[in-house]
Order: structure tokens, then C-alpha cells, then sequence
């Protein structure tokens, strides 16, 4: 006689001590149209930062990634340094491109961001910010942090406003 088990998916996460459902974190980060004469699409970095502001996490990193005739590959990351928050907290050991987390330039508009899964299991509980920072050729630069706490005990939204190189930022928590 064969004896099978059959053990729902929340009962072994139980067992393991493992959620049935991980915590997500999702953001929009928009790029504001700017009436300028020479526009230059911004680099952006936006990250998961600690309370004593260590990094936890890079989300996303958008930098000139074409590949041009008279310029070699990837000579846009030498100018990832002038994103200087982002870069001298983390970016600088970084090794770029990062499958799943670097990217070209983004137009105006509103792009949406989210932290892998991975990554999101590795947030330890507590404060965290999520920070995005822009820098345009012959532009600005800005920066615009987001606080939040992890993992979040109900569906949330937080949100700020950058005043010239960013526009809304928009976080998205979910339990």
C-alpha cells in the first residue's frame, strides 16, 4: 500500500519558516520634460538605502549605453561618477553593465521600477529610503529619497518631488 502526503504550499512555508508571499517593493520615477535649448537625457540611480546609509540594494541605473562608430562600448560609464551620491556609496564597486538593473537613458516620462524578489528577501526588517538620484550634461543634478520600512505590514504608498531634474517619485509596498 502507497501513502501519499499532500501539503499545501502555505503549510510548508510554515513549516519552514519561510512566507508564503514575499513583500514587494515597486516605484515609478518620472523624468520631467524640461523646455531647455540643449536637452541631454539624465543618467539616473535609484537605490535601496539603510538607516546609517550604507546601501542594500541597487534597483535601477540608467546610463548611455549606445554603442556609436567613432566611440567604444560602454565609454557612457565613465560618466556614471557625476551621479556622486550613488556612486560613492556603491557604484564605484560595481562592474556595469548589471543584467536586470542597468539600462539606457529613459525619456520624459514616468518608468517603473522594481526591487527582484531576491533582492526583497534579503532586506533585513527595519528603516530603509528608497533614493533616486539624476545628472544631465549641461544640466543639474538632484537627488530625492523616499523613507519606508521593511517588510510593510499593510499595502502602502509613499511618495516625493524632485523640483527640476526629477519629478514624482512614487513607492508602492506591498506585504
Amino acid at each position: 500500500m502507497q501513502v501519499r502526503y499532500s501539503l499545501a504550499i502555505p503549510t510548508l512555508a510554515a513549516l519552514f519558516g519561510v512566507p508564503a508571499v514575499a513583500a514587494s517593493l515597486g516605484a515609478s520615477i518620472e523624468v520631467p520634460r524640461l523646455n531647455v535649448s540643449e536637452y541631454h537625457r539624465p543618467y539616473v540611480a535609484a537605490w535601496i538605502e539603510r538607516a546609517d546609509n550604507s546601501v542594500a540594494a541597487t534597483v535601477a541605473v540608467w546610463y548611455d549605453v549606445r554603442t556609436r562608430t567613432n566611440n567604444p562600448e560602454g565609454e557612457g560609464t565613465k560618466w556614471l561618477k557625476d551621479l556622486h551620491q550613488w556612486w560613492r556609496r556603491t557604484g564605484r564597486e560595481l562592474q556595469v553593465p548589471i543584467d536586470g538593473v542597468t539600462g539606457a537613458t529613459k525619456p520624459a516620462g514616468t518608468h517603473g521600477v522594481s526591487l527582484p524578489d531576491a533582492a526583497a528577501a534579503k532586506l533585513a526588517p527595519g528603516a530603509y529610503k528608497f533614493v533616486v538620484e539624476a545628472a544631465r550634461e549641461v544640466g543639474g543634478r538632484e537627488v530625492v529619497s523616499v523613507p519606508f520600512q521593511w517588510p510593510p505590514t499593510k499595502a502602502d504608498q509613499q511618495r516625493a518631488s524632485g523640483s527640476t531634474e526629477l519629478g514624482d517619485i512614487k513607492l508602492e509596498l506591498k506585504p
